[in-house]
C-alpha cells in the first residue's frame, strides 16, 4: 500500500499598484525596496508590519540588485532616499 501526499504551495507576488501601470516593474521593485527600509527605520527591526514590503520587493526584484543595494547601504553609498 502506497500513500502519497500532495503539498500545495501558494505563490503570491506584490499586489497591483496603479502607480506603476506598465509591464516594466523596475521602478515598482525599487520603490518597494525603499518602502521596506523606511518602514524598518520608523517601526524598528522587530516590527512585523514591514514584512509585507519585504515580500513585495523580494518577489519583484532580482537578487543581484538587492545584494548590490544592501552592500551600498552598508557602505553608505546607496543612491536612493532612506
Amino acid at each position: 500500500m502506497m500513500i502519497f501526499f500532495i503539498l500545495v504551495i501558494e505563490l503570491k507576488t506584490a499586489p497591483v499598484d496603479f502607480r506603476f501601470p506598465t509591464t516594466n516593474q523596475t521602478r515598482h521593485c525599487f520603490t518597494r525596496y525603499i518602502e521596506f527600509h523606511r518602514c524598518m527605520t520608523v517601526k524598528g527591526e522587530n516590527s512585523g508590519e514591514c514584512e509585507k514590503f519585504a515580500k513585495y520587493y523580494r518577489s519583484l526584484c532580482p537578487g543581484e540588485w538587492v545584494d548590490k543595494w544592501n552592500e551600498q547601504r552598508d557602505n553608505g553609498t546607496f543612491p536612493g532616499p532612506l
